[in-house]
This record gives C-alpha cells, sequence and structure tokens, in this order.
C-alpha cells in the first residue's frame, strides 16, 4: 500500500513538472506575435492544449505506465485551470461548471488535432487550428500554416524521444513556429 502511494506520489511531483514544460513552451512569445495567437485567457488556454495534445498524443499509444502517467498529466492541467480560474476571480460556484467545459473542450481539440494529423489533406489540420487555436480571431496569412508545419514537426520530434525522458519529466521541444519555415 505504501509503495502504490509513493508511487502515485511520484508520478504526480513528475506530470506537475512536466507540466511546467508545456506552459513554458505554450508561453514562447512567437505564438503571440509571429503566430498571432491571441493574447488572451483564451488564447493562452489554447497554446497550452495544443502542447498538451502533443505529449498526450505521444503517450497514448504506450504500454504501462504512460497511460497512468498521461492521466497525472491530465489531472495537475485540470488542477491548474481550477487555480488559474479561482485568481482571476470567478466564483466557487461555477469553477466546477468551467473546468469541466474547459475539460470537454480539450478533448474536442484532441479529436480534431489527431483528425487533422491522420488526414490526407494538409487543409483539415488548418482548419482545427483556425476553428480552435485562432477560434476568436482571423490570423494573417501563413499563420496557420506555420503552426500546422510546427504542430506536425513536434509530433515527429516527440515521437523520437525515449518515453522514459516523459516519465521522468523531460520533453525537449523544437522552436516556436517563427522559426519555422511556412511550406
Amino acid at each position: 500500500m505504501l509503495s502504490k502511494l509513493f508511487t502515485r506520489h511520484r508520478r504526480e511531483r513528475v506530470a506537475a513538472e512536466l507540466y511546467v514544460k508545456l506552459v513554458e513552451q505554450a508561453r514562447s512569445p512567437a505564438f503571440y506575435t509571429a503566430c498571432g495567437v491571441p493574447d488572451t485567457l483564451d488564447g493562452r488556454f489554447e497554446a497550452l492544449a495544443l502542447h498538451a495534445f502533443l505529449v498526450l498524443h505521444r503517450l497514448k499509444r504506450e504500454a504501462p505506465p504512460a497511460p497512468d502517467f498521461a492521466q497525472a498529466l491530465f489531472d495537475h492541467m485540470v488542477s491548474d485551470m481550477d487555480l488559474s480560474l479561482r485568481e482571476i476571480g470567478v466564483t466557487d460556484f461555477s469553477i466546477g461548471k468551467k473546468v469541466k467545459a474547459m475539460g470537454r473542450g480539450f478533448y474536442g481539440r484532441v479529436v480534431a488535432y489527431d483528425h487533422g494529423l491522420a488526414a490526407a489533406d494538409p487543409q483539415e489540420l488548418d482548419a482545427a487550428l483556425r476553428r480552435n487555436l485562432y477560434g476568436t480571431v482571423e490570423p494573417e496569412p501563413g499563420q496557420v500554416r506555420a503552426v500546422a508545419v510546427y504542430l506536425r514537426r513536434e509530433v515527429a520530434g516527440l515521437a523520437a524521444q525515449p518515453v522514459a525522458a516523459f516519465l521522468a519529466g523531460e520533453v525537449l521541444f523544437g522552436p516556436a513556429p517563427e522559426m519555422v519555415e511556412a511550406a
């Protein structure tokens, strides 16, 4: 029993460490300047959701303990959303509804990005990014394409990283999209 508790506690701590790295990458200024993601609460959620998707996309096909770690990472993200909403003054009464809506929204993005990556037509991924990452603004020409190139590059880059690195709280992202050529 004690070893299970220790293992769960360690998994949660390492997931929290990895989550910090996702947040750092999602807050790269290039997303908000060169790529035109709105620098708002919604835009920051979208950039974070994109990076959480990348890591969870990598982990979902792996053998145990990766699924438990992926769940711990998702749980930490939800806890952080709850805390963030409280810090900006959302009332206790509506926190649960808002976090639940954000969770559903995140799962919708996972489906949309998975579908977009798997589609033969690259416009599918572009459309998913327009609806989600840019849902509240109209991006300039090339911005969606640059993020799509970044997303595909990161999927490949994360696939090359050993799962043990993720389970140790390590992830290496490439440069933010302003350094990526939009093809």
